[in-house]
């Protein structure tokens, strides 16, 4: 990453006393003295020259974290901090030399504790002090919930909450004085964290970007469920439709259909809202067999893709669950529609719902409002109510990609609008880029990269990177119109740009100008939808 004219002024280093020795700083005797408000255990501080790459031998295996390369020169603080009696959270602090007095806190994904480690070494990068926690347990599955209620509201809030209380104190600790502006970056579940920071906690920031939020949480649990047990559950059955069909057949029926929609064919549906997808152009002919290897579907199989596209309904047939699974996220729909339960929908019904002798393959739908009934600790997040955040001066801004096909983007704009219902115009303080082309967080066949991470070819260009742009939006008060996303060619950024793509804010509608060169992010505007 590069520092260009138009960014360089974001990056100014803090002016510390000059009392301040990074070196001595970066140990367990000065940090010691920190006044913690939670009962916290420092394990160890060690000083990460910038270029060293870190192992991470003591991370639950199912993290699959893989060693991070470190580009400047770090603190890493380790330390365990008690949430309740019966709980507690491992967190981390990288905190950089080149510290701009900005404090950021990361999020986590699925139902894990893995700690995110390459946001870690994103925003410190870019002079964040960094804090991230494993969410009150170890690994990525949802196992140590079940009869650990403390644990569950580790998951739910609190870990993120003490994570920033914590982090603040060491950062201030560390540097003989308190940050300037507080920021929070996450994805998917790290999504749903940020909101609810917002919703229950609007004191810890001062910007959120909260990407592909896994907001109505339970609902999202039961929605992904509902694909095995009301659609897909048996292979042996004639309404069953092999994987391959999906991927090619189904995802390429789809994309002919709705590609051109916007006026440009490049695999791309602009906006998944004007695909009404009619999959009856599949059908076999009479007397014809659907195989693994056929390019048809029967009249049982075609009834299943109809299912599958439409919003999910509690049993008076009124009240919605989740909204449609949206097209064009095939890839991924996969391991929702395989022959199994999804492997989230079965843990938290069984370590939360039930228990662990609860059998996910019976899951119906009265199961489901069960669960929405219950909504433990409000995990959830779907108040909606974000005026608390508005009057203290926050700024919230969310993604989410058209082809995520793990947490359906329609709720990103349901929740948008909910918000909007309930605490009134949003403009001001709450945008949400929808991001065409781009899967769960990252990739796909869009112009994806929008600096949500620290892919190579990140650009720091607040126009281009949706935290640079959270950070000129505090602290100078202009606010994002569009995010303009770049796809390079094979997702390599060697071999050049394949286009580029301003992406437009809820509830605008990105448009093809019908003369331009549609690779270029000029030749597109931002219209009502």
């Amino acid at each position: 990453m590069r520092l260009s004219s138009t960014t360089i002024s974001l990056f100014s280093a803090l002016q510390i006393s000059s009392s301040f020795i990074f070196e001595s700083a970066c140990s367990l005797s000065s940090l010691s003295s920190t006044p913690f408000t939670n009962k916290t255990t420092l394990f160890q501080a060690s000083l990460i020259p910038a270029g060293s790459t870190i192992q991470f031998p003591d991370t639950d295996p199912s993290c699959s974290r893989t060693p991070q390369l470190i580009s400047v020169d770090i603190c890493r603080v380790t330390m365990q901090v008690e949430t309740s009696p019966q709980s507690n959270i491992h967190m981390e602090a990288w905190l950089p030399r080149n510290w701009t007095g900005r404090f950021l806190s990361t999020g986590n994904g699925g139902l894990g504790g893995c700690i995110q480690y390459p946001d870690l070494a994103y925003a410190t990068a870019l002079g964040f002090a960094t804090v991230g926690a494993n969410n009150g347990h170890n690994g990525s599955s949802g196992a140590a919930f079940e009869n650990h209620p403390d644990v569950l509201a580790d998951f739910t809030f609190r870990s993120i909450h003490t994570n920033v209380i914590i982090g603040k104190q060491i950062t201030q600790g560390f540097y003989g004085q308190a940050h300037k502006k507080s920021y929070y970056l996450g994805c998917s579940t790290g999504g749903r964290q940020g909101l609810k920071s917002v919703e229950d906690f609007p004191e810890d920031f001062d910007g959120v970007v909260a990407g592909a939020p896994a907001a109505n949480f339970v609902g999202l649990m039961s929605w992904s469920g509902h694909f095995f047990s009301e659609i897909t559950k048996d292979p042996s059955q004639p309404t069953f439709i092999p994987i391959n069909l999906w991927l090619d057949l189904i995802h390429n029926n789809i994309i002919s259909q709705c590609d051109e929609i916007d006026g440009v064919k490049d695999g791309i549906i602009e906006d998944p809202n004007l695909c009404n997808y009619n999959p009856s152009g599949l059908l076999c002919k009479t007397g014809s067999t659907s195989t693994s290897t056929s390019n048809c579907l029967t009249p049982p199989q075609l009834q299943t893709v109809l299912k599958t596209y439409k919003p999910f309904f509690a049993s008076d047939g009124k009240t919605l669950i989740y909204p449609r699974f949206q097209p064009g996220g095939e890839d991924l729909l996969t391991s929702m529609v395989g022959g199994q339960p999804f492997q989230f929908t079965s843990e938290w019904f069984r370590f939360v719902v039930f228990n662990s002798s609860f059998d996910p393959q019976t899951l119906t739908l009265e199961d489901y409002e069960f669960a929405l009934r219950m909504d433990p600790f409000n995990i959830s997040t779907f108040k909606g109510d974000l005026r608390n955040f508005q009057r203290r001066g926050g700024k919230l801004l969310t993604y989410h990609g058209q082809e995520d096909g793990l947490i359906s983007p329609r709720m990103s704009e349901v929740y948008y609008d909910h918000a909007r219902a309930v605490s009134g115009e949003l403009d001001k303080y709450y945008r949400f880029f929808r991001v065409s082309g781009m899967s769960h967080c990252s990739g796909g066949p869009g112009a994806w990269q929008i600096g949500q991470n620290n892919a190579t070819g990140t650009s720091l260009n607040p126009e281009r990177n949706v935290l640079m742009a959270m950070v000129k939006w505090v602290e100078q008060g202009e606010a994002p119109e569009t995010i303009e996303g770049v796809k390079y060619v094979d997702d390599d950024p060697t071999q050049g740009k394949a286009f580029e793509r301003r992406h437009c804010r809820w509830p605008l509608r990105n448009t093809y100008d019908g003369r331009g060169d549609p690779d270029k992010a000029e030749s597109w505007s931002c219209a009502v939808v």
